[in-house]
């Protein structure tokens, strides 16, 4: 009887629920992270309205798209990092204090794109 077989179904079945908790965890404030960033355009858009030249309307419309699509790869880029720390012995301090990384990129996000769109107005 093989030994090693039941030992590797032990580790599959502790990848798939790490991936499960991770998928969880990141996926259920995709929504909130995008609310967000889109709060801040329009709020930038609100606020210099008189300021938008229709001509570099849709220029600017693209770009902003392919700058949502950049942040949410670069979101993703935190399932490597969980992945990783919930393989390790401190998995259930990070699954406790992860909600620190979530808001450092959010709050990250939100100044990269105010710079963004500050370089854009100017």
């Amino acid at each position: 009887m093989n030994i090693s077989r039941p030992v590797q179904y032990l580790q599959a079945d502790e990848l798939r629920g790490i991936l499960d908790d991770a998928l969880r965890f990141w996926e259920l404030r995709r929504v909130p992270y995008n609310l967000i960033l889109a709060a801040v355009v329009i709020v930038w858009l609100v606020a210099n309205r008189s300021h938008l030249n229709e001509a570099l309307l849709w220029p600017a419309i693209l770009a902003l798209f392919v700058m949502a699509a950049l942040a949410n790869v670069l979101y993703s880029v935190a399932y490597c990092l969980d992945i990783f720390v919930q393989y390790s012995s401190f998995r259930d301090l990070w699954r406790r204090r992860r909600w620190m990384l979530w808001l450092a990129g959010m709050l990250l996000a939100v100044a990269l794109a105010n710079v963004w769109i500050i370089s854009q107005i100017n």
